[in-house]
C-alpha cells in the first residue's frame, strides 16, 4: 500500500521559517514528487517539483527564492524548506508523487501551515 505521509507543517511568525517532510511507504517513486498547498477558500496550487535524482527543481514565482525543494531517496523522504514565511503562504501543504497526464497519482493527508503577521 504507496503511503505518503507529511510532517513539520505548524505556526510561525511572518519572517520565520519551518520544514516540511513527506515519507514515503509502500514503493519507491522513479519520477516527479511534487508538493502543492490549499489556502481556505482558493484551489490547490502548485508550489514545487522535484525530479528523482534531484538534479531538476520547478518552483513557483511566488516562493522562488524563498522555498527549497530537496529529497533523500535512502530514506524515501521529500522535503520542503520555507524561509522568510508570509502571511500568504499559510495553507495546507500536500506532498504528491507519480504525475500523470490529468495530475499526481498518489497524495499525502495534508500538514497545516500558518504564518502569523
Amino acid at each position: 500500500q504507496v503511503q505518503l505521509v507529511e510532517s513539520g507543517g505548524g505556526l510561525v511568525q511572518a519572517g520565520g521559517s519551518l520544514r516540511l517532510s513527506c515519507a514515503a511507504s509502500g514503493r519507491t517513486f522513479g519520477s516527479y514528487m511534487a508538493w502543492f498547498r490549499q489556502a481556505a477558500g482558493k484551489e490547490r496550487e502548485f508550489v514545487a517539483r522535484i525530479n528523482r535524482s534531484g538534479s531538476l527543481t520547478t518552483y513557483a514565482d511566488s516562493v522562488k527564492g524563498r522555498f527549497t525543494i530537496s529529497k533523500d531517496n535512502a530514506k524515501n523522504t521529500l522535503y520542503l524548506q520555507m524561509n522568510s514565511l508570509k502571511p500568504e503562504d499559510t495553507a495546507v501543504y500536500y506532498c504528491a508523487a507519480d504525475p500523470l497526464s490529468s495530475g499526481y497519482k498518489y497524495w499525502g493527508q495534508g500538514t497545516q501551515v500558518t504564518v502569523s503577521s
